[in-house]
């Protein structure tokens, strides 16, 4: 399984608490900002352009090996780390960016659910 399909797995439930949670919100609206910089995915538009896969998927396999190196185990909040995967996650389902899913739809799976746009005021 390619790391992108890793994190969207493992934390697409997550943003159902976005709902209740607008702390998490709004840490997790930070890291994508981060993220995007961090990958080069900002420019002069007003809204920013979709992340290379590539680049994102390289980036969120050396931090979950990071993360498997130092022993980290999810906990039930929302830490440094829960708040960057979930942006990776947020960021895979905003633009697509699963390989698979196009293959997954094919065979009649359902797509994910739509995510909450942080984009948007």
């Amino acid at each position: 399984m390619s790391p992108l399909s890793t994190v969207t797995t493992s934390y697409a439930p997550r943003l159902a608490e976005f709902a209740f949670e607008p702390g998490f919100v709004a840490a997790v609206d930070q890291h994508v900002a981060a993220l995007r910089e961090r990958i080069g995915a900002v420019g002069p538009e007003l809204v920013p352009g979709a992340p290379d896969r590539e680049a994102l998927s390289d980036y969120a396999l050396g931090f979950l090996d990071a993360l498997a190196e130092t022993g980290w185990d999810e906990p039930v909040g929302h830490d440094f780390a829960v708040c960057r995967l979930t942006a990776v996650c947020w960021l895979v389902l905003r633009y697509d960016l699963l390989e698979d899913r196009g293959a997954d739809a094919a065979r009649g799976r359902p797509a994910h659910e739509p995510t909450p746009d942080l984009d948007a005021d």
